[in-house]
């Protein structure tokens, strides 16, 4: 076996998938690319108030957010993106010990209890192997139990094959309780629970025209670790240290972070409990002033003027805390009403492709860490859609899906949270950061150089 795999990050991982909604996809860890550009012009005085004190998110569609379109999926987690690189510039994955071990570049983090799903597509040239186009990571035990899995876990392959135009899939099960099966002297599947959820899966996708080409199992994905075959008993071997993995090294000489478990992910958006009742006393009288101040300046004909300090606002702030700063919770009181300015947040979405984006995410999981409620789905919205953009599909989307839980109504949020469960490409959503950085530019105020 054969494959290619690019050395950029996947996508992601959808852990909000089959483990935490049971029959949804998990999350694609590959990363899909589309491109497109547009300028927002959603500005018109007082008919764009800013929401100060309803906190819903009732937002009209403006030019940023038109066009999403409202797509239904059932898969959870979504796949993280390679890109569209041939062979000249990917690793080769020559043994199932080799593809084994570069799961967790590929995902994101050091995955457990899991199935992962790698779906190929063929070379741009015939002469050379397939390439490894998303990996889907599925969570073994979602909240609803096991039952209806495989045919749950193969719809959601399926339709990733079928954006993708790809035929073929290769899986890994990770699980620590699995046991390694005695040889047989035939070929044949492997016993036991996993080789029966390995075999369902494949005729569930083979009645839709997608082949499981390869399938192993492995306790855990660790130097000297044993794995086998599950449609083959007798096909075994032994993991090589994960560290040494090509496709690893490649990932972190890019910068991109594999952690150590899901759980580091998790935490980034968990509440300040000590921190957050300081930030939501101060809540009711910095959207007051917000209010006043926005108020004043329509008076003075100039609501833009608004706008534009909100904004700078923002910008400060974010530099500020990039310098090591430690905001009160005042401060973070004011960032949320100053966020609460749609036409604020979507300039702030210019931000994911320039050179503040991480500046920026800082910002973000700090805010999301303090804030609650349609405050707390702004910032985690802006954090999801940053890592999105980046191909950090696993902390994508939890934090969309922690922008969903403080507010299940947030339209962007929702948007997003679907795009990235569906397995849209992070380049076909970069015209949301041209918008703002348009907006930006309407308001006199450069966000900086595009990065890619």
């Amino acid at each position: 076996m054969t494959t290619f795999t690019n050395p950029v990050p996947a996508l992601g991982d959808p852990d909000d998938g089959p483990s935490a909604r049971a029959g949804l996809c998990s999350s694609p860890a590959v990363h899909l690319r589309r491109s497109g550009h547009a300028r927002a012009v959603a500005r018109s005085g007082i008919d764009s108030v800013p929401d100060f004190d309803s906190g819903v998110d009732d937002e009209e569609s403006t030019e940023c957010t038109r066009g999403f379109g409202r797509a239904t999926g059932t898969c959870a987690e979504p796949p993280p993106m390679f890109g569209d690189r041939g062979p000249a510039g990917a690793l080769h994955v020559d043994d199932p010990g080799e593809l084994i071990v570069a799961v967790p570049a590929m995902v994101g983090f050091v995955p457990e209890r899991s199935l992962v799903v790698a779906v190929l597509r063929a070379a741009p040239d015939p002469g050379h192997s397939p390439i490894i186009d998303a990996v889907v990571r599925f969570d073994l035990d979602p909240d609803g139990g096991r039952r209806g899995l495989a045919a749950a876990y193969a719809e959601c392959v399926a339709q990733i094959c079928a954006a993708e135009g790809a035929t073929e899939v290769l899986a890994v099960i990770v699980d620590d309780r699995a046991h390694e099966p005695q040889r047989t002297r035939r070929h044949g599947a492997s016993a036991g629970p996993l080789g029966t959820l390995i075999a369902a899966f494949a005729r569930r996708l083979a009645a839709q025209e997608v082949y499981l080409e390869g399938a192993w199992a492995v306790r855990a994905i660790e130097a000297d670790q044993r794995w086998w075959s599950l449609p083959d008993a007798n096909h075994h071997g032994t993991l090589p240290d994960p560290a040494t993995s090509m496709v690893t090294v490649a990932h972190v000489l890019e910068g991109r972070p594999i952690r150590g478990t899901r759980s580091e992910l998790t935490d980034l958006v968990a509440v300040d409990e000590g921190l957050a009742p300081h930030v939501a006393a101060h809540l009711d009288s910095a959207r007051a002033i917000a209010y006043e101040r926005y108020a004043a300046a329509v008076r003075r004909g100039d609501p833009d003027g608004y706008h534009r300090r909100a904004l700078e606002q923002m910008l400060w702030q974010i530099a500020n805390t990039d310098s090591g700063a430690a905001l009160t919770a005042r401060e973070y009181a004011e960032l949320a009403a100053a966020l609460r300015d749609r036409i604020v947040r979507d300039a702030l979405f210019g931000l994911a492709i320039g050179d503040h984006a991480a500046a920026a995410e800082s910002l973000w999981v700090a805010m999301v860490q303090v804030l609650s409620g349609s405050d707390r789905a702004d910032a985690a919205t802006l954090l999801g859609y940053s890592a999105y953009i980046r191909g950090d599909g696993p902390l994508a989307g939890i934090a969309l899906q922690a922008a969903l839980d403080a507010d299940p109504d947030h339209s962007m949020a929702n948007l997003l949270e679907i795009s990235l469960r569906t397995g849209m490409r992070p380049d076909t959503l970069r015209r949301l950061a041209y918008c703002g950085l348009g907006i930006a530019a309407d308001f006199g105020i450069d966000l900086g150089p595009v990065i890619g």
